[in-house]
C-alpha cells in the first residue's frame, strides 16, 4: 500500500516564507500518518492568483529560490508544490516534484483557462508534456486544476503508465460547484480507467473563495474519501499496488443556503485579515441586508471587532430602530445611533438656491444616502475600520444603489447575493439562533428615503426580478429567450435596461464576494460606453436611458 496525502491549505497570495511554512507543518503530519506523498494545490507556495505579480521577475526568482528552501527542509517524504516555473525564458503554470530534498521533475500545466474569473493565457505558455513518476511500487501521473476540464491530460497520462492521477487546484467556490467537479471527475476517470486524488485550496483571496472539499475517487467514479470544506484539511488514502484507493475519512459537507452562508463568512473573515483591517463598521437600518450583513460579520469575526451604526432620519420607521436595536443586542455588538435630519437640513439648506432640475426628488433621497457614507467613512477612518457596504445583487444590477452612499465603503459581503437569497440566509441564520426578528423578514422591503417608500413602487417583485436577473446575468440568455420562457415583455425589456445602464455604478462599487457562477466584477466586464442594443429591445427606449425613479 502507498499512501498519498492531499494537503488542503490556506496559501495566500505573495507570502511566499509563509506559505512554504504551512506547507512543511502540513507534510511533517503526513509523514507522520505514513504518506510516501503529499500534494499542494495549484500554486501553492505563491497563492491564487497572483495576477501582475508574475510580471515581475523579481518575485518568480523569489518563489524559484523559496522552492530551494523548502526543498532543502523537506522531511522523508515526496512533495507536489505548486509554483511559477520560470525555463527557456517562458512562464510556466508548473507542479515542483520534490524527491530527497531536491527538485526531481516539472510539470508544466497544459490547459490555461482564459474565461470568466481566469485570465491564465495573460502570463504562462501551456505545457506539453506528461509527468508519471513511480513512487513505493505506485505509478502516479500528475495534472493541475483546467487539465482535468478536457480528456486530453488525463488519458495522456494514462497511456503512460499511470495508476493513479493526482490534480492539483486552486478552483474558486460557486454554487453547485462541488457537483460540477465530480461531474468532470468521473467523465475522466471513464475516459482513463484510473483512480483520481484531486486536491485544492480553501480560503479566500478578494473577491474569490476557494472552498478546499477535496477528495479521491476510485477507478469506478466512487466516492473513496474526501476533506472538509471551508477549513484547512489533511486527507491521507492508501492505495493498493494497483491504484485502488482504501476507503478514507468523508467529512461533512454543507449544502444549499448552509454552504453559501460559510463561503460568505469565509470570505469576509479573509479579506479582513489579509488587509490587516482591526474592525468592521457598517450602517444598520433595520432591514434585511444589513441584517445579515450584521450576522456574518459576527459569525467571520467577533461582536467585539464590529461596530453597527443607526442613522435615522425623518423617514426611519420605528419599527426599523427597534429592529436594529434588538439584531445588535442579540449579537452583543455595540450600537451607535447618530441622527442625520440636522446634517440633512443643513445641506438642504445650502443647496436650495442652486438645486433645481427635474431629478431633485431623487436627489434629495440621495443625499441622505451619501450623508450616511460619508459618517460611515469617517468612523471607520477614526477606528482603523473597514466599512461593509450592505447593498446585494439584485440592487447592483438594476442600479438600485446611491454612488457614494449605500455604495460608499470597502467590501460588500453580499455583492454577488441575490435577495430572495439573503431572505433565505436570513431563515438560515436563525435556525441556527434567532438574531434577525421576524417581522425583518416579514415587512415589504424599503429604503426608506421617502415617506411610505417601498422598492416595488421602482422594481418589480423580488420573486420576478431575482430569476430574470440570474437568467440574464448569470446564464447569459437574451431578451428573446427571456420573453420566450414566459416573462412579460415589459417587464424583460425594462430590467434590461436597467442592467445595461448600471454599468457605471457597478464599476465603481467595492469588492466582494464571488457565489455565483457569473459575478459582477471579475466575470463580468462589459463596456460602460456602448450602443449596442440587446434584441427585442423596446424601439424607443433612448441608448444610455436612465429611469430617473431609480438611485443614482
Amino acid at each position: 500500500m502507498t499512501a498519498i496525502a492531499l494537503g488542503q491549505i490556506r496559501a495566500e497570495v505573495g507570502d511566499l516564507a509563509g506559505n512554504a511554512e504551512r506547507m512543511l507543518a502540513c507534510a511533517r503530519r503526513s509523514v507522520a500518518q505514513g504518506a510516501a506523498l503529499i500534494a499542494f494545490p495549484e500554486l501553492s507556495l505563491t497563492g491564487y492568483p497572483p495576477e501582475d505579480l508574475l510580471l515581475r521577475g523579481d518575485f518568480v526568482a523569489a518563489a524559484h529560490a523559496q522552492l530551494n528552501a523548502l526543498a532543502d527542509a523537506a522531511p522523508d517524504g515526496d512533495m507536489l508544490v505548486g509554483l511559477p516555473w520560470r525555463d527557456d525564458g517562458r512562464l510556466y503554470n508548473a507542479v515542483a516534484w520534490i524527491h530527497e530534498r531536491r527538485v526531481a521533475a516539472v510539470y508544466r500545466k497544459r490547459l490555461l483557462p482564459n474565461y470568466g474569473v481566469f485570465d491564465e493565457r495573460r502570463y504562462f505558455t501551456p505545457g506539453e508534456d506528461v509527468l508519471v513518476r513511480e513512487l513505493a511500487g505506485l505509478r502516479i501521473g500528475v495534472t493541475i486544476c483546467e487539465d482535468l476540464w478536457e480528456p486530453g491530460p488525463a488519458c495522456a497520462a494514462a497511456a503512460a503508465g499511470a495508476q493513479v492521477l493526482v490534480n492539483v487546484n486552486a478552483s474558486p467556490y460557486h454554487r453547485a460547484k462541488d457537483e460540477e467537479r465530480f461531474a468532470i471527475a468521473r467523465a475522466r476517470i471513464a475516459q482513463s480507467g484510473i483512480a483520481l486524488a484531486y486536491v485544492n485550496m480553501v480560503g479566500a483571496q478578494d473577491e474569490l473563495v476557494f472552498d478546499g472539499a477535496s477528495f479521491v475517487l476510485d477507478r469506478t467514479g466512487a466516492l473513496a474519501a474526501r476533506a472538509g470544506v471551508f477549513e484547512e484539511d489533511l486527507l491521507t488514502v492508501s492505495f493498493d499496488d494497483d491504484g485502488n484507493p482504501a476507503a478514507g475519512p468523508q467529512r461533512p459537507w454543507p449544502e444549499g443556503h448552509a454552504a453559501l452562508y460559510e463561503a460568505l463568512r469565509l470570505g469576509l473573515r479573509d479579506y479582513v485579515a489579509r488587509n490587516r483591517f482591526e474592525r468592521v463598521i457598517l450602517g444598520l437600518s433595520g432591514g434585511i441586508d444589513s441584517a445579515v450583513t450584521l450576522a456574518l460579520a459576527c459569525d467571520a469575526l467577533t461582536p467585539d471587532t464590529v461596530q453597527a451604526v443607526m442613522m435615522p432620519s425623518r423617514f426611519t420607521s420605528p419599527m426599523s430602530i427597534a429592529d436594529a436595536t434588538a439584531e445588535a443586542r442579540a449579537l452583543s455588538v455595540a450600537l451607535a445611533h447618530v441622527p442625520i435630519e440636522d446634517i440633512h437640513e443643513t445641506f438642504a439648506r445650502a443647496l436650495a438656491p442652486h438645486w433645481q432640475g427635474p431629478g431633485r426628488a431623487v436627489a434629495e433621497e440621495n443625499l441622505q444616502a451619501r450623508i450616511r457614507g460619508t459618517l460611515l467613512m469617517s468612523l471607520a477612518n477614526a477606528a482603523r475600520g473597514l466599512v461593509l457596504v450592505t447593498s446585494n445583487k439584485s440592487e447592483l444590477a438594476v442600479g438600485y444603489t446611491t454612488l457614494y452612499g449605500d455604495m460608499a465603503g470597502g467590501y460588500a459581503p453580499l455583492k454577488d447575493v441575490l435577495k430572495t437569497d439573503v431572505y433565505a440566509l436570513a431563515r438560515y441564520r436563525n435556525a441556527r439562533a434567532p438574531v434577525i426578528p421576524e417581522r425583518v423578514l416579514a415587512r415589504a422591503p424599503s429604503a426608506e428615503l421617502r415617506l411610505d417608500q417601498k422598492d416595488s413602487d421602482s422594481l418589480p417583485p423580488y420573486e420576478v426580478l431575482d430569476p430574470l436577473l440570474a437568467a440574464f446575468v448569470e446564464e447569459g440568455r437574451g431578451p428573446r429567450d427571456l420573453i420566450a420562457d414566459g416573462y412579460p415583455r415589459d417587464v424583460v425589456m425594462r430590467v434590461v435596461g436597467l442592467v445595461r445602464a448600471a454599468e457605471h455604478k457597478r464599476r465603481q462599487a467595492p469588492l466582494g464576494t464571488r457565489v455565483s457562477a457569473r459575478a459582477f466584477g471579475r466575470d463580468w466586464r462589459y463596456p460602460v460606453s456602448v450602443r449596442y442594443e440587446p434584441e427585442e429591445r423596446e424601439r424607443d427606449a433612448a441608448p444610455g436611458h436612465r429611469d430617473s425613479s431609480e438611485n443614482s
